[in-house]
């Protein structure tokens, strides 16, 4: 072999040899990367299971909020349902017993001041000077 082929073959096997440490040394990072990247992924998951347990005991909280405000609110409805239905039966009781009365008063009133009303033209009527005398004694 010539001296040529010995030193081509030597730089074959040297770049050969740097090729395969180069690779073990990526491998190596890449697992110590890899082992980096899972404690900090076990730490997230750590960090976070409280952040959940809370969020989720928050929806409960709120979900159980919504079910009694909805409650309060159908609670507040019926009351009002009650109280417009006792108002109308008391404000029908209070025109049955005081319209009632007011319009027989009403009719009432009207019925003495038609007879006001004639007594006062029947007194005018007499008072007239040169009346008819018959008139005047009519009752």
């Amino acid at each position: 072999m010539s001296r040529s082929v010995e030193i081509a073959l030597l730089i074959i096997a040297a770049a050969t040899l740097v090729t395969a440490v180069v690779q073990v040394a990526v491998l190596i990072a890449a697992g110590l990367l890899a082992r980096r990247v899972q404690r900090l992924v076990t730490a997230l998951e750590q960090d976070m299971k409280p952040l959940f347990g809370h969020l989720d005991r928050i929806g409960h909280e709120a979900s159980r909020a919504a079910v009694l405000a909805s409650a309060q609110v159908e609670r507040v409805d019926a009351l009002f349902a009650d109280v417009v239905k006792r108002v109308d039966d008391t404000v029908g009781v209070l025109q049955r017993s005081v319209v009632g009365p007011v319009t027989q008063g009403v009719a009432v009133m009207r019925g003495f001041q038609a007879a006001f009303s004639s007594i006062r033209r029947g007194r005018g009527r007499r008072s007239r000077p040169g009346g008819d005398g018959e008139d005047a004694l009519f009752i």
